[in-house]
């Protein structure tokens, strides 16, 4: 029998897992894009769970009329979480008046270049550059990414609602 895929809001309580992931994921409890530090557990957020273990989580924050999802991160590959995230955070943008949904990843992350792109997002801003200057605030993001790709620059998606 297949598990059960469930999404649900991040809650209080749900926090030190936030920020072992953000860790694992990112290096530490902080993320940086476009030139904002963030903390991923103290965002608003959906989790996703198989069979009632948390296997994905994606981070957002809601500003004049857009939603940019800030974290995205799908620990079990080939079950559909990353999708069902993205339209349950669409689902609520559109919800509460969003006009847009928008993003950033770097320049290296090809497979989320690909993924966004599948689920509706477009290409809609470059940032050369910016990931030096970030280093100096945050060290731990590295030099290369996959596949040996130098990380350089943010890529803005977006998704009109």
């Amino acid at each position: 029998m297949d598990a059960i895929l469930k999404i649900r809001c991040k809650a209080e309580p749900d926090r030190f897992w936030v920020e072992l992931l953000s860790r694992d994921a990112w290096g530490s409890e902080v993320v940086i894009v476009h030139g904002e530090m963030y903390q991923p557990a103290e965002l608003d957020g959906m989790i996703a769970e198989v069979g009632g273990e948390k296997a994905g989580l994606a981070t957002y924050r809601i500003k004049g009329g857009a939603c940019e999802i800030v974290t995205l991160n799908a620990m079990r590959p080939g079950l559909g979480i990353g999708n069902l995230l993205i339209r349950q955070v669409t689902g609520l943008a559109e919800h509460k008046g969003c006009e847009k949904i928008w993003l950033i990843t770097t320049n290296d992350n090809t497979r989320a270049l690909r993924f966004y792109q599948k689920n509706g997002f477009h290409l809609s801003g470059l940032r050369v550059g910016v990931m030096e200057n970030y280093r100096k605030i945050k060290p731990e993001i590295p030099l290369t990414g996959e596949d040996g790709i130098p990380i350089r620059d943010e890529i803005e998606l977006e998704m009109e609602l």
